[in-house]
């Protein structure tokens, strides 16, 4: 089980969200809008001595009994949430730490577009075969 969102600042609305499976959605959909605010105070908490780096990963955001959620920013405060299932112990820092970097190199080419408005919800079929790519590593 495991959960990708893109969020837009400053209002933290969603820009692309993907869960796998699908039935447990709206659990996932409270546990990543309480991760936003765990977002906003991380990076608040790390002040301005992280303001120059191009991307800011912010790694275990927090674990829950059957959860465990990632946060990774963007220089344009672009927020990505990754909902794991904690059971998964073979999945380490690293992985995703690449995985976000991946995700981000494919959100700035949908940024890239000339056809897309930024701050419109992602419809890529790209980005959807690369996000069920790295899902299906994760579950």
């Amino acid at each position: 089980q495991s959960q990708f969102i893109i969020s837009s600042p400053p209002q933290n609305y969603p820009l692309y969200i993907r869960s796998v499976p699908t039935e447990n959605e709206l659990k996932f959909h409270y546990t990543v809008h309480t991760s936003l605010d765990v977002v906003d105070e991380k990076i608040s908490a790390m002040g301005k001595a992280l303001v120059d780096q191009r991307e800011l990963y912010l790694g275990l955001l927090y674990p829950t009994e059957d959860y465990k959620v990632y946060g990774y920013v963007t220089n344009s405060k672009v927020k990505f949430v990754m909902v794991v299932d904690s059971s998964n112990t073979a999945l380490r820092d690293n992985e995703i730490r690449s995985m976000f970097r991946k995700l981000h190199n494919s959100y700035t080419d949908i940024m890239c577009n000339p056809f897309y408005n930024p701050g419109d919800r992602i419809h890529s079929r790209a980005f959807d075969n690369m996000v069920n790519s790295m899902m299906m590593q994760v579950c």
